[in-house]
């Protein structure tokens, strides 16, 4: 068997593996809503359906005051995060490994979404985020740019990243399976004009 088929072999075996573990979350969120389907699909959600994904306005002071580097919250990500600039170290803590480059054309690039599907429930754990973000360098290796936390709404309190608030929703395939959730962006190891929880950075490119 060649290497591209061996490729595309192992990617449908993680999209076969993510589906599944998708479906649990499903059953979680039931669980804890008591299936009565009155969840509410924000605007924001609406606007990622049409093709202006994450298109958000953002708190320019806070994203200021968070990029010097101020905050005691972004040393204690930062330490619980830094060795996944390794991409060993993050496989083996359970972030599986994607192929797919997410950008959008006019507002820039996310990068690689390594996912911890183990992670992804209602909690807010700030030293373990749900998605390692990756971009390729000229060479092809991938570097860590940034991390990105998925909780998903059973009806506590929105979450908020020091005060800083998540976005409401933002996930599609959560999206697609009609799973409500806060995600959030924090450009730990790149720099981002659009903001320091900006989810698009004009400096990443796919």
């Amino acid at each position: 068997m060649t290497n591209h088929k061996l490729g595309k072999t192992r990617n449908r075996v993680v999209q076969a593996s993510l589906l599944n573990r998708m479906s649990l979350i499903v059953i979680l969120v039931l669980f804890f809503t008591g299936c009565d389907g009155n969840q509410t699909t924000s605007t924001v959600a609406d606007a990622n359906r049409s093709g202006e994904i994450h298109n958000h306005s953002f708190d320019t002071m806070a994203n200021n005051r968070f990029q010097e580097g101020d905050s005691e919250l972004i040393k204690v990500v930062r330490r619980a995060t830094a060795r996944y600039n390794s991409t060993n170290q993050a496989i083996r803590a359970g972030y599986e490994p994607d192929d797919h480059c997410a950008a959008h054309p006019e507002l820039g690039g996310m990068g690689y979404h390594w996912v911890n599907m183990d992670l992804v429930d209602p909690v807010f754990d700030p030293s373990n985020p749900e998605v390692m973000l990756y971009e390729a360098d000229k060479n092809g290796n991938l570097k860590l740019v940034a991390v990105e936390y998925i909780v998903i709404n059973v009806g506590q309190e929105r979450p908020h990243f020091g005060d800083h608030p998540f976005d409401i929703e933002g996930v599609p395939p959560l999206m697609e399976a009609g799973v409500p959730h806060w995600s959030l962006h924090v450009w730990l190891y790149k720099p981002n004009p659009n903001g320091f929880f900006a989810p698009f950075n004009p400096n990443v490119s796919c």
